[in-house]
């Protein structure tokens, strides 16, 4: 029997190690950490073996198969030695679609992969039988072990995509690339690049890479590496022959001579960021031969995604906006060119080597008070501290509330936007958000 080792007893290692359970892997999981109660009742009920608090080398290192949590980076010693004894190290993304012939929808980029992926599934769903894995919901592995769907919408991180190897998307979706998580890649943009589009490095002629034409890092890349697939581009300020464009107020869709057309003004979601996120869900849904009226329906109707831009309560007038999902200086870009109102903004936590300048047009406009919520918050308040009248530190969300509630007054917009990651003072970015919601559902 082939030997399978997982390092990490996550959603996505408990969800491999079922699958390879069943197609007949021995399995060992390894996580450095503490499993949690709940996937170890799994492994335990499964008769998988198992252990936390260490990795056992004798155990991993005569491994055939290593499948690594994507929170693992490579320059761990373990997966060196890993990788110099030629054993296969593969993300769950590759270890679980050789377990399927579903139609798989890829999705990645720096921002707006979530709203993208779950946008798109929310308009298959209408018409076809379709399940949403990857970065969200139930591990891609579980669910196709469970009831193994005709297609997926997979959401994707670039550190998935680094460890795949035949992994093949026929519908591969880049939303844009800003800087992001480069402390995993030695600081070096081009590697991160590089890593997104490898959702497209083993399309073939048959199957369809659809991008935003308006990113020049996706532009620029793919002039000096071109991918195999049909590219259906969007735009909201060039016309797009085969792909999605803005014509006035509208979105044009075109494939194959097959158009279709729908107002903005009916969309759900807020913000421009928005138009480009619908467009790439409604280019999917629109190849997969979903219905036109399904499709305006759908985007009418859609409820968004919890910590992105969450209207969480209004209260003596001030709207209080839950975004801690946006763990990048670019995601709080969209955040604050949304706002319409004097905003107090919450920002920071772990910084992954962020340039907030393209921040600066909108701090001036628009911010009228700071509160720096992270462990060390020196970088922002040299970057801020000249623009806003009131710049303040908390290391607690409560407190951080409390803050804003005394600051803003009717008419003033209170808005979480961290810019960082969550993990000094958080467990991760819903934890963030959660007890943001439970602070101002407090006052």
């Amino acid at each position: 029997m082939k030997q399978l080792v997982v390092l990490g007893g996550g959603e996505s290692g408990v969800g491999t190690a079922l699958l390879g359970k069943a197609k007949g892997y021995t399995v060992f999981v390894s996580d450095k950490g503490q499993i949690k109660e709940k996937y170890k009742q799994v492994l335990i009920h499964n008769e998988i073996e198992f252990e936390d608090g260490m990795h056992s080398e004798d155990k991993i290192l005569n491994a055939d198969i290593v499948m690594k949590s994507p929170g693992i980076p490579d320059k761990v010693a373990l997966i060196k030695q890993i990788r110099a004894q030629g054993i296969t190290v593969v993300s769950e993304i590759e270890f679980a679609s050789n377990f399927t012939t579903a139609v798989i929808v890829g999705i990645t980029g720096s921002n707006g992969k979530t709203t993208t992926a779950t946008l798109t599934h929310h308009l298959l769903k209408q018409e076809i039988e379709v399940g949403l894995a990857g970065n969200i919901g139930d591990s891609f592995a579980k669910q196709i072990l469970e009831q193994d769907y005709p297609n997926y919408v997979l959401e994707i991180s670039s550190f998935q995509l680094d460890d795949i190897v035949d992994f093949r998307p026929h519908i591969a979706v880049l939303t844009n690339i800003t800087p992001d998580h480069l402390d995993r890649y030695d600081y070096q943009f081009e590697r991160y690049i590089a890593s997104k589009f490898r959702i497209a490095n083993n399309q073939t002629a048959s199957d369809y890479f659809i991008y935003d034409a308006d990113d020049e890092v996706i532009s620029s890349w793919l002039e000096a590496h071109p991918v195999q697939s049909t590219l259906l581009p969007f735009s909201l300020t060039k016309t797009i022959e085969n792909g999605a464009y803005l014509d006035k107020d509208n979105i044009k869709i075109t494939i194959d001579n097959n158009q279709i057309i729908m107002p903005t003004a009916n969309l759900a979601l807020e913000g421009k960021h928005n138009i480009k996120n619908a467009m790439a869900a409604s280019t999917v849904a629109h190849l997969l031969k979903i219905r036109k009226q399904t499709i305006r329906e759908s985007l009418e109707n859609f409820q968004g995604v919890e910590h992105r831009l969450e209207h969480v309560l209004k209260i003596n007038k001030v709207e209080y906006i839950n975004d801690s999902k946006a763990t990048n200086v670019n995601a709080t870009y969209y955040a604050l060119e949304s706002m319409d109102a004097p905003t107090v903004w919450i920002v920071g936590g772990v910084d992954k080597g962020n340039d907030y300048k393209e921040l600066f047009q909108f701090v001036n406009e628009k911010v009228k008070a700071i509160i720096c919520l992270g462990v060390d918050n020196e970088k922002l308040i040299e970057s801020f501290g000249g623009m806003v009248d009131i710049i303040i530190e908390t290391q607690f969300m409560s407190e951080a509330v409390k803050i804003a509630y005394k600051v803003a007054e009717a008419g003033d917009n209170v808005l979480l936007s961290p810019a960082c990651a969550s993990f000094d003072l958080f467990e991760n970015y819903e934890d963030r958000g959660r007890q943001f919601k439970d602070a101002v559902r407090n006052l």
